[in-house]
């Protein structure tokens, strides 16, 4: 046995057995009893509508959904949290969810293990679950829907509601390379896939203005913490960036999971480059088709942005988790079977990138 080979032995047996430390830790922490300071929620953002009285040919109910004139919000953000006991030594995390989805993504996972938002408590930080504008408790304007109903409004101008098919989220969402074929070592919990299918839901998004008002909402809560990471997946995966152009006083990091990055000039750049910013992506990124995505474009895209954002002199991190050792990971990555381990990436990040350098001021 050569010396170089006995080193490398050495060196694989002592990540194996720092890694099974970790797993051993990790389950003795899960076994605890969750402690919570406080736990609730509230809405942020919105903005009010004049609704005019329906005319006299109006449909059933009239008076634009049967009350009248009067006044309606729309455009509101429901968030609920928890707070650990501990939460004022760490930074706030806020969670928001991806296309046709609701923050039910950061929950338990499909075959019943624990989720990112429990995990993130237990782990010391405040966690921000926030469904989108137009999504799951949030508000949208109805009143178009209503307009079209009522004949004042020509039926091809209705919002297109946009619903994610089993056939589409299979394999946009990277499961197998075709419908009910997973990939060998594939992360997701296929078997358990059905209860994703529950989790999917009607997607809104059409009903909202320009520029998406959940971007403006996202750079209000952490304003209102007085600091908070954004951590966005998928649709919202870019929209901790976007929060940060309009108001980044409260952003301490971002966190953008699986999206493509969105084209930024020189100023909006320079602008990111003063926050923190993780960047993940999971495993076969270029082995399924479907959905006009490619993934791999994606990937790309955005490690140009990650260069970028270095060469303005800022803290940018691109984890490709194929590089990192962790093979098979799905698009919905927080839902694998490995999810916590992915978890333990991003605390060291916070941790390493956000925390070590930045006082938390107490909330």
């Amino acid at each position: 046995m050569t010396k170089r080979f006995s080193k490398s032995l050495l060196m694989l047996l002592v990540a194996s057995t720092v890694s099974a430390t970790a797993q051993d830790k990790r389950r003795d922490d899960l076994k605890k009893p969750l402690v919570l300071a406080s736990q609730g929620s509230f809405f942020v953002g919105g903005e009010s509508k004049a609704l005019p009285a329906a005319p006299p040919t109006a449909g059933r109910g009239g008076g634009r959904g049967g009350f009248g004139a009067g006044n309606i919000t729309i455009n509101q953000m429901y968030v609920q949290y928890q707070k650990p006991v501990d939460s004022d030594q760490h930074v706030p995390v806020v969670m928001v969810h991806g296309c046709c989805l609701s923050s039910k993504t950061w929950e338990t996972t499909p075959d019943g293990r624990m989720g990112w938002n429990e995990y993130f408590v237990r782990k010391g930080h405040a966690v921000y679950l926030a469904d989108q504008s137009s999504r799951a408790r949030s508000g949208f304007d109805g009143s178009l829907f209503n307009a079209v109903r009522d004949g004042e409004v020509p039926p091809n101008q209705l919002p297109n509601v946009l619903m994610a098919t089993h056939e589409a989220a299979w394999t946009i969402f990277r499961f197998g390379p075709e419908y009910k074929k997973p990939f060998p070592d594939g992360q997701f919990p296929v078997e358990a896939v059905d209860e994703l299918y529950k989790q999917m839901i009607p997607d809104l998004n059409s009903t909202l203005p320009n520029p998406n008002p959940t971007w403006k909402n996202m750079a209000a809560i952490a304003a209102q913490l007085k600091g908070a990471i954004l951590m966005g997946h998928s649709e919202s995966g870019f929209f901790p960036e976007q929060a940060a152009l309009i108001d980044a006083s409260g952003i301490r990091g971002m966190i953008s999971i699986e999206m493509p990055c969105a084209t930024m000039n020189a100023q909006q750049i320079s602008t990111l480059a003063k926050t923190p910013t993780l960047i993940m992506f999971g495993d076969h990124l270029g082995d399924t088709q479907g959905g006009g995505l490619s993934w791999q474009a994606s990937y790309e895209g955005c490690e140009k942005f990650v260069q970028q954002v270095k060469d303005a002199g800022g803290d940018a991190t691109m984890m490709h988790l194929p590089k990192l050792g962790l093979r098979g990971n799905s698009h919905m990555l927080m839902q694998d079977k490995n999810n916590l381990e992915i978890a333990d990436l991003i605390l060291g990040w916070i941790s390493d990138h956000v925390e070590a350098k930045k006082n938390v001021r107490k909330r």
